[in-house]
């Protein structure tokens, strides 16, 4: 049996094509040769090991038909072969294209969604940075305020004192 080679169908099938066309040429030279000899009656009698048949061919031109007809034959599986390759490498390439188109929606709605997390992010990072400011501010003013505080408590306490 033999191997697949890791070319394309189509390059496979044109070789095959054109063995097929170089057969069938060959093929048609030779009928256009023993029409020829039978024409001029010299059936290939210069080698006498080949036998005569009744109806006027010889056994070398008949194993030449059976071997043509056996390539053609063989061309003809391959072929069919090849359309089968053919046809199921459509059908992946089509399976293959709509896997793709799948891939790419999903992959165009993962963009879309990290777009929206990225400016979510930036939402929520300002909002914190506000947040700390804020807290600063606070924790700020509350020193201030504990300071007054402390220094009202001072000047009271003094007061009481002096009372």
């Amino acid at each position: 049996m033999t191997r697949v080679s890791l070319c394309s169908p189509d390059v496979r099938l044109k070789k095959l094509a054109e063995e097929r066309e170089c057969l069938l040429g060959q093929i048609k030279k030779l009928k256009a040769q023993l029409e020829e000899q039978q024409k001029n009656g010299k059936l290939d009698r210069a080698r006498p090991e080949d036998a005569v048949l009744e109806n006027g061919t010889d056994v070398h031109v008949l194993d030449l038909q059976r071997d043509a007809n056996r390539q053609i034959s063989d061309l003809k599986f391959k072929l069919a072969k090849s359309e089968q390759e053919i046809a199921a490498l459509e059908q992946n390439v089509i399976r293959l294209e709509s896997q793709v188109s799948r891939y790419k929606s999903a992959a165009e709605n993962a963009e879309k969604i990290e777009d929206e997390l990225k400016a979510e992010k930036r939402k929520l990072q300002r909002e914190l940075r506000s947040a700390l400011d804020r807290t600063e501010e606070l924790e700020v003013s509350n020193g201030h305020l504990v300071k007054r505080l402390e220094k009202m408590k001072a000047t009271r306490s003094a007061l009481l004192s002096q009372q």
